[in-house]
């Protein structure tokens, strides 16, 4: 059984504050505590790094361990083993006698186990008549047992943060891969933004992180290469309404088609304007909506060949920015909901909401095209809202923008009427009377 005074090492080797710190603690042990000795010395594996142990250290305490006769680590039982160095070093894989020494010093000095010398320095048992073992000389594992909650506690500790780690180390190359693939589809699609900039801080994150990352390490760059991340989204969330339509164009093209042509209804009488009509008011004084086309009319002359039809046409289409965008907006408030966040704030985004209106009810590309060629982007988007607004009136929008754009090249069509139109009709007035 383990004697309950201090011993101190025997031959040269000094004693030490640590030896007894260490032996104190091992007087220490709760009654009928007991450990597993090898879930215990799989626990002193895994915190092995915090214990200050070496790994050959371990082989060591290993070997001490096979010398135990039971599995279960006891004080009942007696906490020392008395194993000739011969017999230890066979345990220990060959271990030869001099770093035996060295690393059951590291043991000894990480209190993970403790000498008991003889008066002759030598390990054995002295037994009763009865053969059990009245006092033995060798190494205790008593500390083991002393210190078993603590090893467990830290051993669970660093199972953790090893998953800690492995998660951010997880987290982190998503993130980068994301942001590298992000930025090569930024610059294949030539999307505006200052991209070599982006890159530049992209790589000067990456570069801070050391060889041998800790959590904190990898947290902090992590951290920052999401926020990178959020604003490298935004820009292509900004710049990417045109691009998504047009890719997507087979896709939405199948959400109406209404191949029912027949039948071309205007929104409003007035958006047809007769030859005999036109020249009756150039002849006389203008009334109604149509005042600002027939000035433009008028400063220009009579209409004499279809060239100068058409090229008056497209000035006036041009003319249309004297609209306000505040005047189409409450003329067609139904565009607004497609715009970037609900709501259009400028020409650019009231073009953009057009592009996803135009797929959305079933006009092709080329009759869009043709509509901006003849009538101006922002005359051809103004167009758009007016359909949507009135799209349950039309039985083909694509085949009705076709129309009024043949209309435009000949100088028939005007958009001032149409959007007059509108405005009385979602007029608090025009919606009461309707």
């Amino acid at each position: 059984m383990d004697g309950g005074s201090v011993t101190t090492p025997f031959g040269r080797r000094p004693m030490t504050l640590g030896m007894l710190a260490s032996q104190q603690l091992a007087e220490e042990i709760e009654p009928g505590i007991t450990r597993n000795k090898w879930k215990l010395f799989r626990a002193i594996c895994e915190a092995r790094p915090a214990l200050g142990v070496t790994d050959r250290a371990l082989t060591v305490l290993d070997a001490l361990l096979t010398f135990y006769p039971d599995n279960e680590l006891s004080e009942e039982r007696g906490l020392i083993v008395f194993p000739s160095n011969a017999q230890l070093s066979i345990r220990a894989r060959g271990m030869t006698a001099a770093t035996l020494r060295r690393h059951l010093a590291v043991l000894v000095d990480a209190g993970l186990i403790l000498r008991k010398d003889s008066a002759n320095g030598k390990r054995y048992a002295r037994r009763d008549r009865a053969g059990d073992v009245q006092d033995a000389f060798g190494f205790s594992l008593a500390p083991l047992l002393a210190r078993a909650v603590e090893i467990e506690t830290v051993a669970a500790q660093v199972v953790a943060n090893r998953e800690l780690l492995r998660a951010a180390k997880e987290r982190l190359t998503i993130c980068r891969r994301d942001i590298a693939k992000l930025i090569e589809v930024a610059l294949e699609e030539g999307v505006g933004g200052d991209w070599d900039m982006i890159s530049s801080l992209f790589r000067e994150i990456v570069g801070r992180l050391p060889r041998a990352a800790r959590v904190v390490d990898l947290t902090n760059v992590l951290d920052e290469l999401s926020m990178l991340r959020e604003e490298i989204l935004n820009l292509l969330n900004a710049n990417n309404n045109f691009n998504k339509t047009s890719a997507n164009e087979s896709q939405v093209e199948r959400h109406i088609q209404n191949s029912n042509s027949e039948s071309i209804s205007d929104l409003e009488p007035a958006f047809e304007i007769k030859q005999g009509a036109k020249s009756a008011d150039r002849g006389g004084q203008t009334n109604g909506p149509m005042d600002g086309r027939d000035k433009i009319l008028n400063s220009r002359g009579d209409a004499g060949t279809g060239e100068r039809r058409t090229r008056r046409t497209v000035d006036e289409g041009g003319g249309l920015k004297s609209f306000p965008l505040g005047m189409v907006l409450q003329a067609c408030p139904e565009i607004s909901n497609y715009g970037p966040g609900g709501q259009i704030g400028s020409w650019r985004e009231l073009m953009s909401a057009a592009v996803v209106v135009r797929s959305m009810l079933g006009v092709s590309p080329s009759a869009y095209h043709d509509a901006c060629s003849a009538m101006g982007p922002e005359n051809a988007a103004t167009v758009i809202a007016c359909i949507l607004e009135r799209g349950g009136h039309i039985n083909s929008a694509g085949g009705y923008l076709r129309d009024l754009t043949r209309r435009t090249e000949a100088g028939e069509f005007a958009i001032g009427p149409m959007l007059m139109s509108l405005l009385r009709a979602n007029s608090p007035v025009g919606r009461k009377a309707g």
